[in-house]
């Protein structure tokens, strides 16, 4: 993703308003807000990529933007431009930096991945530490509630996680490594699932059968209880791809199932949805009659692993 200034565009619905207006009449007005920075030359927007929510109906926006700091651990740098960034808050005009492990100063960086109807704030921290397996700054999964602050940790033994959303029911979404084992088929370096969390409790979620599981981006306000993903469904990597094939899953009520039917059509496979109602939509599995995965069902990182997605 390009490295730019983040602006975002608040859209006020005039026909909202307590007066009849003709509809020939109606307009929609915008009005462009350039939030800036915390002092550095650039803003992220979620570190999952596009269809995280990180503005919500009360006009609170989240995001990642720089400060002035450099970062400590160039050139393996956590953002492409080399600088600190620090999740915001911000909301009429006021934009608070929500801090880090080191509370608003030094050389840490947080990174605001969604926001809920709350203005409660999922994203990651760095921890301080390094990751053996990659090489780069370990990251945490963390929750912003208000002017509370909580690390929600990792899963066994794992080093990383991350927190993909914070549905409006308070149910945190995200991922984890779960040991130190090298996985070759891991963007994390080791075996890597996803989990929900909620009120200081943490659950892994599994897998289809293969080592690693990861959360679908884009799906910030799933019901309570109900997470989509995509999952590894063995450990044998495809001729074609290099990585063993993957399919949607659809976890409710502590249950991991594939929503999807996937037919051949032509020699090439199609894919079909079946649970319409509660699957906003059904992840891309592959293109090819060889069962190859698609597009990566994880984020893509812009210098590893890190920060989840930023290119």
């Amino acid at each position: 993703m390009k490295s730019e200034r983040l602006s975002f565009a608040i859209a006020t619905l005039i026909a909202s308003l307590a007066v009849t207006i003709p509809l020939a009449a109606q307009h929609t007005r915008y009005k462009l807000i350039d939030i800036a920075t915390l002092g550095g030359p650039s803003s992220y927007f979620s570190g999952f990529g596009q269809g995280e929510q990180l503005l919500n109906n009360a006009g609170i926006v989240a995001g990642s933007p720089d400060t002035s700091t450099p970062d400590p651990n160039a050139p393996n740098c956590s953002n492409p431009d080399c600088f600190v960034s620090h999740a915001f808050r911000w909301q009429n005009g006021v934009l608070t930096d929500v801090g880090t492990l080191q509370g608003v100063n030094g050389d840490l960086i947080s990174v605001a991945n969604s926001v809920n109807a709350r203005g409660w704030i999922a994203g990651s921290w760095d921890t301080g530490g390094i990751d053996p397996l990659t090489g780069f700054p370990a990251t945490h999964a963390v929750l912003w509630r208000d002017a509370e602050i909580t690390d929600l940790g990792t899963l066994g033994t794992g080093i990383e996680s991350n927190a993909a959303y914070v549905n409006n029911g308070g149910q945190v979404v995200g991922l984890s490594t779960i040991n130190t084992v090298p996985d070759p088929f891991s963007f994390l370096g080791a075996a890597t699932h996803t989990f929900i969390w909620k009120n200081g409790v943490k659950r892994d979620l599994g897998t289809l059968g293969g080592p690693d599981s990861f959360p679908s981006v884009g799906c910030t306000n799933e019901h309570e209880g109900l997470v989509a993903g995509q999952s590894f469904t063995n450990s044998t990597p495809n001729a074609t791809t290099g990585m063993p094939t993957q399919d949607p899953f659809l976890w409710e009520n502590g249950i991991m199932t594939v929503p999807c039917r996937f037919v051949t059509k032509g020699g090439d496979r199609e894919i079909r949805k079946i649970d319409v109602d509660r699957l906003h939509s059904c992840p891309t599995r592959g293109d090819g009659a060889d069962d190859s995965p698609g597009r990566a069902a994880h984020p893509v990182p812009a210098h590893r692993v890190g920060h989840f997605g930023r290119a």
